[in-house]
């Protein structure tokens, strides 16, 4: 998918502050008026950073609504939040190119450019993680329509035998799928695939030679059956050190900017990780950012939010930490409790029950069908922006070298 296609923002970007087209007006107005003042640049980009995840903290904060931390719509909100301040940031990297060939800020931005290809093995895994929950919603719908919640069945009509031993096979077999990681990982290693590119994309491939099925350097391969989400997250976050107050100096503040995005990349990828299903899900990434930074303090207190969910007792060997996959599992529990209490014939209690358990389940699928797609496709538009970043960023960097 195109990313100028992307239409899958959980909410308006204008809501999350001020819009790319305003900075960027903004910027061209100091331009044109003769004094462009980069400090004010930087820190405005600071600033927004910082508003942003306020928000995502105080969204994160309720015990009610749809933004609740780690649901699909907070998530969603997450991604869109990463994906303002890498636009915002590339502005800043377009505004100062003739400084990036310069060291030590060539090999700052270089470094970022590397954390950014190891995310892409990110983002392919929690699109398999996506898949994965959807496998998880076939056997779902196997019990919604045996037991006549997804419109198989026949309004009044009592359920038979045949009925509920299909629906607890299926039941069982999603329990199974869900609590087994390693089992369900093993099977989804072979089903791994890389994100589509950009006709972009394709057009810098056939120039390059590599032909039509080829791949972007920058572009991540499927991830190996033996590869692990909490050792990329680990090497995203290497030598991920602020930077010191020579280096700040020595690059008129640019290495702020370039730590600010490197550190919401860590963030955002091990969020993610958290939330979806996706192999050696580990979660014990030391993340450590001064509080001087402005955006800092609301970015420790989420990254401490998610890891006090994990550490939940009937949370600690989840399949993911996502608010819908917990609510489905405990529906699941309640509805294979209640099937095996089942007795032939079925008594009027006993299908009154049945059928308010099957009601909500089919509530449950629901919203998750709905929330998934959008926020594969911002999964998508991510993955596109780190490539079409980071081949921008090498070709500054080639051309200011000529």
């Amino acid at each position: 998918m195109p990313a100028t296609d992307y239409q899958g923002s959980s909410v308006p970007f204008a809501s999350l502050g001020r819009s790319i087209l305003s900075i960027r007006r903004d910027q061209a107005h100091t331009m044109d008026g003769g004094h462009h003042d980069p400090t004010q640049e930087l820190d405005a980009f600071q600033r927004h950073v910082a508003e942003l995840f306020h928000d995502l903290n105080a969204a994160a904060g309720g015990t009610g609504g749809d933004e609740v931390i780690l649901s699909l719509p907070w998530i969603r909100k997450l991604l869109d939040t990463f994906i303002v301040c890498q636009e915002e940031f590339r502005v800043i990297l377009f505004n100062h190119r003739a400084a990036v060939a310069r060291p030590p800020l060539d090999r700052m931005i270089s470094d970022f450019f590397e954390r950014g290809v190891k995310a892409l093995d990110v983002c392919n895994a929690i699109r398999d993680g996506i898949d994965q929950i959807r496998s998880w919603q076939k056997l779902l719908e196997i019990v919604l329509v045996a037991l006549g919640g997804g419109g198989g069945g026949e309004e009044g009509k009592a359920r038979g035998e045949g009925q509920f031993r299909r629906a607890k096979k299926a039941l069982t077999d999603l329990t199974i799928l869900m609590l087994d990681e390693k089992d369900a990982a093993s099977v989804l290693s072979h089903r791994n695939r890389s994100f589509g590119r950009t006709s972009r994309d394709s057009h810098h491939s056939s120039r390059s030679g590599s032909g039509p099925g080829g791949h972007f350097r920058s572009l991540s391969w499927s991830v190996s059956r033996t590869w692990s989400a909490a050792r990329q997250l680990q090497a995203i976050g290497n030598n991920l050190t602020a930077p010191r107050g020579h280096e700040v100096v020595a690059t008129a503040g640019l290495a702020v900017p370039v730590y600010t995005m490197s550190s919401v990349l860590l963030f955002v990828m091990w969020a993610l990780v958290a939330a979806i299903p996706c192999q050696d899900r580990g979660l014990q990434m030391h993340f450590s950012v001064p509080r001087s930074f402005q955006w800092a303090a609301p970015i420790l207190s989420l990254h401490e939010k998610i890891v006090e969910e994990s550490k939940r007792k009937d949370r600690r060997n989840a399949n993911g930490l996502l608010r819908e996959i917990r609510q489905v599992e405990k529906s699941v529990h309640q509805l294979s409790e209640l099937t095996d209490t089942i007795q032939f014939p079925v008594s009027e209690d006993k299908e009154v029950e049945v059928k308010q358990e099957v009601e909500e389940l089919a509530k449950l699928c629901e919203a998750m069908k709905e929330g998934l797609e959008p926020l594969e496709r911002q999964v998508r538009e991510v993955f596109h922006r780190i490539v079409r970043s980071r081949t921008e960023g090498l070709d500054s960097l080639s051309h200011s070298l000529e």
